[in-house]
């Protein structure tokens, strides 16, 4: 716990670095999320963090690392979060919710002629052509069972790929 010195002393140590570094704490935040908004709430989180750290008895040696430490940490979890849009925005930037038939029809010819073709390949491409696209295996399990190296394997899928495009014709 705190005596009330220690509790003055910090919350001076914090208004003086809140007054030192607020702007450029926001130009950085901004900087990185180009949300006015979302600026001033990371960086007003910054400071409410910063102050919960020295009332458990944290010891910042030097603010401003510490400070621009917390907010990129801060910066990081909104990346990171989920992003939902509500509905109407979605049909505000031109969105159409619905179902289409045709194309969901034509998908799947597609796919039907894709594994036709995967049939008239040479035989290495056609092996890893099929495990990787029709099997759904990832490229550590056809390593497993092919026995080949990651790039030996990238090469085939690719090649495998580029014959595949030339038998399937120009779109």
């Amino acid at each position: 716990m705190m005596t009330p010195k220690q509790k003055l002393q910090r919350q001076g140590l914090l208004t003086t670095a809140h007054h030192d570094f607020d702007r450029k704490l926001m130009s950085h935040a901004f900087y990185k999320t180009n949300e006015r908004e979302k600026s001033e709430d990371l960086v007003q989180e910054t400071f409410t963090k910063t102050w919960l750290y020295l009332a458990r008895g944290g010891k910042i040696d030097v603010m401003r690392a510490f400070l621009y430490h917390v907010l990129n940490n801060l910066i990081v979890d909104e990346y990171r979060k989920h992003k939902t849009l509500s509905l109407e925005l979605l049909i505000g930037s031109g969105y159409e919710a619905g179902f289409d038939p045709t194309e969901r029809l034509t998908n799947s010819l597609d796919g039907k002629a894709a594994l036709l073709l995967i049939q008239r390949l040479p035989r290495p491409y056609r092996n890893v052509m099929r495990m990787r696209y029709v099997e759904d295996l990832s490229l550590a399990e056809i390593i497993l069972v092919t026995g080949q190296s990651k790039n030996a394997l990238a090469v085939q899928l690719h090649r495998g790929l580029a014959k595949l495009k030339v038998l399937y014709g120009p779109l």
